[in-house]
C-alpha cells in the first residue's frame, strides 16, 4: 500500500506542474494581446486626434496634427497652405508643400499649390517644375491648366497656353474668364477657334456671346456659322442675344437668317414665318418665347398677360391681356416682323373685349422699329361681346425693314380697366396674297 501510495502522490506532483506551464503561456498570450490592443488603440487614437486637429483653421491645431501624423502627406499641404494664405509666409509654406508632394508625389493639388507659393517667391523655374508635374499628373483638372494657362502665357508661349485654356473650356464651356484671356493673347477668331475652343455647343454659344459683349460683329458672325455646321442642340436664349445683337446694329437680314437657321438647332420650326402670315405664333398656340421674333413682353404691374384656354377664335387658345392701370402707353408685349421695303402689306386680327372702362381704348399699331414711324393703326379694341375682326393695309418705305406690331393705349396715360382678348393675327405681303387666291381660283 506504500508503494501505492507513493506513487499516487508522485503523480499528483506531475499533475500540478503541468497547469502552472499553462497559465504562464496564457499570461503570455493575453499579455501580447494586451500590446497589440494597446498600440492599435493608441494609433487609431493619434490618427483620429490628428484627423480632429487638422480640420481646425488655427495654426497649432494644424501643427499638432502634423506632430501626430508626420507621415501624412494631406497635413503638410495644409499647412503649407496655412502659411501661404493665412499667413503669408511663402518660404515656410514651400518647406511644407514639399514635404506633401515628396510624401504623395501623384496629386496634383499638391504640385499646383507649390507651383503658386513658387509664384510668389518669383522663382519660375522651380513653379515651371511644380507646374508641370501638376500637369504630368492629372492634365484634365481647369484649376491646373488655368495656372499652366497663364503661366505660358506671361513667358509668351501663346501656343501652350491656348491649349490649356482648352482644356478648361472642356470642363468649363462657360467660362469668360477663359475666352477672354484667350482673346487677348489672340485676337482672332479662327485662331482660338483652333486652338482654345472645344468642338462643342455650350462652348460656341459661350464664345458667340462673348464675342456681342465685346461687339465683334464679324468674329460672331464666324462664331455663328461653325455653330449652325455643328448641327448641334443650342438653347435658346444664346439665340435671342444674338438676334437681338443684330436687330440693335440695324441687321436685320442676318438676324432674321439666324432665325430661320436656328429651327433645327433649338427646336424653333414652329416659330418660322410664312409667306401666309409673317406673324409668329399669330394664334398663341405655342408657348411665348419672349425672344427672337416671337412675342416680347414686359411685366407690368398693372397689366396681366396670360394665354387662356377658355377663349379663341383660331388654334386652341388666344391671349388674355387684363388692364387695371392708371395710365399706360401700351400693353407691354410687342413683335418683330422683317418686312420689305416699298411694298403693300394687309394686316388682320380678332379681338374680344368684356368690361373696358377708360376714356378710349387699345388698339393694334405696325410702325417702324427704328424710325417710329406709323404705318397702320386699328379702330379701339373695346365693347365687343363676341370676336370681331380689325384690319387694313399698309405700304412700307424705302428703307424699312423691320416694323413692330404692338397695343397701343389710346389716348396714351389715361387710366384703363376690363379685360381683352386677341387671336388670329396676320401680317402678308399683299401681291403674294393675291397670287396665291388667284392660282387658288384658277
Amino acid at each position: 500500500m506504500g508503494q501505492h501510495l507513493g506513487t499516487a502522490r508522485s503523480g499528483e506532483q506531475a499533475h500540478i506542474k503541468i497547469p502552472l506551464r499553462g497559465t504562464a503561456a496564457k499570461l503570455v498570450f493575453l499579455g501580447t494581446c494586451l500590446l497589440f490592443v494597446t498600440v492599435y488603440i493608441g494609433s487609431a487614437a493619434r490618427e483620429f486626434f490628428a484627423d480632429y486637429f487638422s480640420r481646425k483653421l488655427d495654426l497649432a491645431s494644424l501643427q499638432l496634427a502634423g506632430r501626430l501624423e508626420p507621415e501624412n502627406a494631406e497635413y503638410q499641404y495644409r499647412l503649407g497652405h496655412y502659411f501661404l494664405d493665412t499667413q503669408q509666409e511663402p518660404e515656410t509654406a514651400a518647406q511644407f508643400l514639399k514635404s506633401a508632394t515628396t510624401l504623395n508625389p501623384n496629386n496634383a493639388g499638391y504640385w499646383l499649390e507649390l507651383s503658386r507659393t513658387y509664384r510668389r517667391l518669383a522663382d519660375s523655374d522651380r513653379q515651371k517644375d511644380a507646374l508641370q508635374h501638376a500637369i504630368a499628373d492629372d492634365p484634365s483638372t481647369p484649376d491646373v491648366a488655368w495656372d499652366a494657362a497663364n503661366f505660358y502665357w506671361a513667358l509668351g508661349e501663346s501656343d501652350v497656353a491656348l491649349q490649356e485654356f482648352r482644356v478648361v473650356l472642356e470642363n468649363n464651356p462657360y467660362s469668360f474668364a477663359a475666352l477672354e484671356r484667350s482673346w487677348q493673347i489672340r485676337p482672332d477668331v479662327d485662331a482660338v477657334l483652333r486652338a482654345a475652343v472645344p468642338h462643342n455647343a455650350e462652348a460656341y454659344s459661350s464664345f458667340l456671346d462673348f464675342l456681342v459683349s465685346k461687339n465683334e460683329p464679324s468674329a460672331a458672325a464666324k462664331v455663328w456659322t461653325q455653330m449652325v455646321e455643328l448641327q448641334q442642340t443650342v438653347e435658346a436664349r444664346h439665340v435671342f442675344d444674338y438676334v437681338r445683337y443684330l436687330i440693335y446694329h440695324g441687321d436685320v437680314e442676318h438676324a432674321h437668317q439666324a432665325w430661320q437657321e436656328a429651327a433645327s438647332l433649338c427646336d424653333l420650326s414652329g416659330y418660322q414665318p410664312s409667306s401666309e402670315n409673317l406673324v409668329v405664333n399669330g394664334d398663341f398656340s405655342l408657348p411665348v418665347l419672349n425672344g427672337g421674333f416671337d412675342w416680347l413682353y414686359d411685366k407690368l404691374s398693372d397689366v396681366s398677360l396670360a394665354l387662356d384656354p377658355a377663349e379663341m377664335h383660331s388654334g386652341h387658345r388666344s391671349l388674355s391681356i387684363t388692364f387695371d392701370s392708371r395710365g399706360i402707353e401700351d400693353a407691354g408685349i410687342r413683335q418683330l416682323i422683317p418686312v420689305e421695303p416699298n411694298t403693300k402689306y394687309v394686316f388682320s386680327a380678332y379681338f374680344k373685349s368684356e368690361g373696358l372702362e377708360g376714356a378710349g381704348g387699345p388698339r393694334f399699331l405696325l410702325a417702324d422699329q427704328f424710325t417710329g414711324a406709323s404705318y397702320f393703326a386699328s379702330e379701339e379694341l373695346k365693347d365687343e361681346g363676341f370676336w370681331k375682326q380689325v384690319g387694313g393695309a399698309f405700304d412700307t418705305g424705302p428703307a424699312t425693314r423691320l416694323v413692330v406690331l404692338r397695343i397701343q393705349r389710346v389716348p396714351a396715360g389715361n387710366a384703363i380697366r376690363g379685360k381683352l382678348w386677341i387671336g388670329g393675327v396676320r401680317l402678308a405681303n399683299a401681291h403674294r396674297t393675291s397670287d396665291q387666291l388667284a392660282a387658288g381660283g384658277q
